[in-house]
């Protein structure tokens, strides 16, 4: 069991740490134990210069370590020569919860572009995860294709986040009929509608009223093709006015979309407001901050439009 980043090289947001704990792999032809299972977040993968199935890992977790007192998981690649799907992965993880019932903190997917597009990941329903382990607290998936969600309850979570190039409205409209008290984390990357990112606003109208999501901080609505459309819907949400932070970046947002955000409800109760990679224009950029000067505004990674015969483009920061 080593430290991903010196044995493998390329790295995700959580290959060094997650949850706030320092971040080993299980590497089957290593022997060594992990002295404190508590004090570190445990990952499990495949492909990428390993030459073993994810399911070999997996096995030297439960037959190596005290499961028990693991309290974080993070799943990296499973798509390989062995076949082996995310189903397959969930389905193993619900399978054992009963081996892991201190887990808090789930990532499937951790997976860097330099294994596979973010387009590229297949994932399944992962609803089982929500259903095998009631005490998680933070779940967190990576990439759109294949992915689905169906709504529950769920007493403990706190922290739920999809990135995707593409994210299935049928996901947005499961997230918003779940039931989720404690939830007080919520991030969703739209993508682009040509990998599957076809929610719409009306799509998001449960989140946005926040009657199921009583205890929700910080939403995040990013890396969308309809940033304007979502700035105008959140500038009247409900949910607006308990939130700490608010982030709509990473995607087309415009001068139109930022006009309708000042002209809504009162920001300046936030903390944060992240609106990086936008395509907004300097004037408008400084009336955002001058509007809100007691809020810490992220408006770095301005974005020029494209303009090719006769079209103007924008994109989002992740696609493909």
């Amino acid at each position: 069991m080593i430290p991903y980043d010196t044995y493998f090289g390329y790295k995700h947001r959580y290959e060094d740490s997650y949850a706030g704990l320092p971040v080993i792999e299980i590497v089957p032809e290593e022997d060594e134990e992990i002295p404190d299972p508590a004090a570190v977040a445990v990952r499990i993968s495949s492909g990428w210069g390993r030459d073993y199935p994810i399911a070999d890992a997996f096995d030297v977790l439960l037959r190596r370590v005290d499961t028990a007192r693991v309290p974080a998981l993070v799943i990296g690649g499973w798509e390989d020569c062995y076949g082996t799907s995310s189903e397959q992965i969930v389905g193993l993880l619900a399978d054992n919860a009963a081996r892991l019932p201190g887990l808090r903190s789930l990532f499937v997917g951790a997976i860097s572009s330099h294994e596979a597009e973010i387009s590229w990941i297949q994932q399944s329903d992962v609803t089982p995860l929500l259903a095998a382990f009631p005490r998680l607290e933070r779940l967190e998936v990576r990439g759109g294709t294949g992915l689905g969600l169906r709504p529950v309850r769920h007493e403990s979570l706190r922290m739920l986040r999809f990135e995707t190039g593409g994210l299935p409205a049928d996901v947005v409209r499961a997230i918003g009929g779940c039931d989720l008290p404690a939830l007080e984390h919520l991030d969703l990357w739209f993508g682009e509608e040509s990998y599957g990112g076809d929610a719409t606003v009306a799509d998001l109208a449960p989140i946005l009223s926040g009657e199921r999501l009583p205890a929700l901080r910080h939403l995040g609505l990013q890396d969308s093709e309809i940033q304007d459309e979502l700035a105008a819907a959140v500038a009247c949400a409900p949910v607006v006015a308990r939130l700490e932070s608010l982030a709509l970046s990473m995607g087309v947002l415009t001068d139109a979309g930022a006009e309708a955000l000042l002209g809504g409800q009162p920001l300046t109760h936030l903390h944060t407001l992240d609106l990086h990679h936008h395509f907004l224009t300097d004037a408008m950029a400084a009336r955002v901050t001058e509007a809100l000067p007691g809020v810490e505004v992220d408006l770095s990674d301005q974005e020029e439009a494209e303009e090719d015969e006769g079209e103007i483009w924008r994109y989002v920061a992740v696609s493909e």
